[in-house]
């Protein structure tokens, strides 16, 4: 390995890491009925093995920047590496629900520091005109992965125990463990400054309650006092997260990376990408499983076209981004996802299964026109030495943008659905399916107008912004090409 170039060997450290965690996510989805079973406990309860983990993340997110600064990123990120691997096998060791809660939570801090903190480490490790590179190496686990977990989650919970879905982190973690140890460097800020208290309560509790309140509203509705409370604390909390991170030196979120046009820019396309692109693969195997009765199984394969083709599409992107720059790229990717959204309003309850594949095919491309461009654009301009905390506030809108395209996606579903079913006659039973089926497409909807918004913002967008992250010889931007707005 030694010949290598250190930036490969960090990104392969990181590709590590990453698979380990997104495969530890979508191999526990498909577990969780047996776990309901094994523990004899309800839905409610088991929420939390999912829920525990995710408020772990949202408190320790925004902490990794300031903890990678301050204790040097290759020793957070192993520390990270350690603690999830080790919080795996307290899952798998669960005596009851409880104790694998509190395992989950754990798995929930070394989650949390390490997707941000690795990837500050490859984007300083990428000079700025290869970032894309970097983004194209980000592309591998994050198709790869969840196209596998439920395959392997399934196989494992059938044939052998619903504990090895978590057993099967363990030699990815040693492995990630290893490659840490051996091949990466040291990098630590000389000033991180002192660790701010009440930045990170203030956020920790403030987007915890947010993603609470939004996974509530998903299932209970946003009146449900379950939804609005956590909500409302949310909302009063970040606004003082806000009032503090601007007004203090060393803020826990560095809040004034966003007046950056680019990285504002850029996570605001973040938000939008994710909105649209989630909408769709949280409703698709829904819509298999329920309108068309199909498998789990099922249901998994069709999603695998789309990861392929987001694959093979995103090595290609890498290519040319530096050439084309990222706002027609990104203008591309959000017109193919409009054109997705538009084709899933023509589906039935008999549309041929290949036509649906035909439209995940075209998501896959859709995503692989974005996520590079989004990635490597919006930490154009960002330095080395706030690369951390960049990273960190990056990640926590990641988290809430899926919560949040999740939440509308679920209410929009349940009340089309029960607009549809209102007044047919219960004695044409035949007609629910077609109101169901007419839920399913005001719940497509969504991607659409996240798309619409993403577009809007994309116009926004210069590539003399992310000049930095282009080719030398591309980095001259005519004004007219700019699309400058304001």
């Amino acid at each position: 390995m030694r010949h290598l170039e250190y930036k490969w060997l960090v990104g392969i450290t990181f590709v590590l890491g990453l698979v380990m965690q997104i495969l530890d996510v979508t191999v526990l989805n498909v577990a969780l009925a047996t776990l309901g079973r094994e523990f004899d406990v309800g839905a409610g309860v088991l929420q939390w093995v999912l829920t525990g983990y995710m408020v772990s993340l949202a408190v320790f997110i925004p902490a990794s920047g300031w903890i990678a600064d301050r204790f040097g990123s290759k020793r957070a990120f192993l520390s990270a590496v350690v603690i999830f691997t080790v919080a795996s096998v307290l899952c798998g060791l669960a005596p009851n629900v409880w104790a694998l809660i509190a395992a989950r939570v754990l798995q929930g801090v070394g989650g949390g520091m390490l997707v941000p903190v690795g990837q500050a480490m490859l984007f300083r490790a990428f000079p700025p005109h290869e970032r894309a590179k970097a983004s194209a190496v980000l592309a591998i686990p994050i198709t790869i992965a969840p196209m596998l977990g439920p395959l392997i989650g399934g196989v494992l919970v059938q044939f052998a125990s619903w504990r090895w879905i978590f057993f099967i982190n363990v030699p990815v973690g040693a492995l990630a463990l290893t490659f840490t140890v051996l091949f990466l460097r040291e990098e630590r800020q000389e000033r991180p400054g002192a660790f701010d208290v009440p930045g990170f309560v203030l956020a920790g509790a403030g987007l915890a309650l947010l993603l609470v309140g939004l996974e509530q509203s998903a299932g209970s509705g946003w009146s449900s006092p379950a939804s609005w409370a956590p909500l409302a604390a949310s909302a009063l909390l970040i606004g003082a997260l806000a009032w503090r991170e601007l007004s203090v030196r060393h803020p826990m979120l560095d809040l004034r990376l966003l007046r950056d046009r680019m990285f504002g820019t850029g996570n605001a396309l973040l938000m939008c990408m994710t909105g649209a692109m989630f909408s769709v693969l949280f409703l698709t195997p829904l819509y298999v499983q329920n309108v068309r009765d199909g498998s789990p199984t099922l249901a998994g394969l069709v999603l695998m076209p789309q990861a392929l083709s987001m694959l093979l599409v995103t090595q290609v992107v890498s290519r040319v981004y530096g050439r084309i720059g990222p706002r027609r790229l990104i203008l591309a990717g959000f017109g193919v996802q409009l054109l997705v959204g538009l084709a899933l309003q023509t589906l039935t309850e008999t549309t041929p299964i290949w036509w649906l594949i035909t439209c995940l095919t075209a998501q896959g491309v859709a995503m692989a026109l974005l996520m590079t461009p989004v990635q490597t654009a919006t930490f154009a301009r960002i330095a080395s030495a706030s690369m951390g905390r960049a990273s960190s506030l990056f990640n926590s809108g990641r988290q809430v943008a899926m919560a949040l395209g999740t939440a509308i996606v679920a209410t929009v579903l349940v009340a089309a659905t029960n607009l549809a079913l209102a007044g047919l006659d219960p004695a044409r039973p035949e007609l629910a399916a077609q109101a169901q089926m007419a839920g399913f497409r005001g719940a497509y909807l969504v991607t659409l107008g996240f798309s619409v918004l993403g577009v809007l913002v994309a116009l926004r967008l210069r590539d003399s912004d992310a000049a930095p992250t282009l080719d030398p010889t591309h980095r001259a931007v005519e004004p007219e090409q700019t699309g400058r707005v304001g």
